[in-house]
């Protein structure tokens, strides 16, 4: 994937949305998508098709958010395997992803 000058994704560039499903398509069940604090729901289409191709995702709970809209946006469009408060979130993701993925 590369930064491109194209049309914006859902009104963002660059856009979560483009950066969660290049990760589908090079690391498919190898892939582990993390969406934080955010407002709106940039990011939520390409984490379901990270979830899709067998990756693994992990959103921050409503109650350590800023801003919970991300977060939020992905849990309802059925994309995240686990919410995770922020406080937690780095122990999970070194549970969940190593490099022998």
């Amino acid at each position: 994937m590369e930064l491109s000058a194209g049309p914006p994704v859902g009104g963002h560039r660059p856009s979560a949305t483009e950066l969660f499903a290049s990760v589908a398509q090079g690391l498919g069940p190898r892939g582990l998508g993390v969406i934080l604090t955010g407002m709106g729901s940039d990011g939520a289409a390409g984490l379901v098709e990270l979830r899709r191709a067998g990756g693994r995702v992990l959103a921050q709970d409503e109650a350590s958010c800023v801003v919970p809209g991300m977060p939020a946006a992905a849990v309802a469009a059925g994309a995240v395997d686990e919410v995770v408060p922020l406080e937690r979130m780095a122990a999970r993701i070194a549970a969940t992803w190593s490099p022998a993925c």
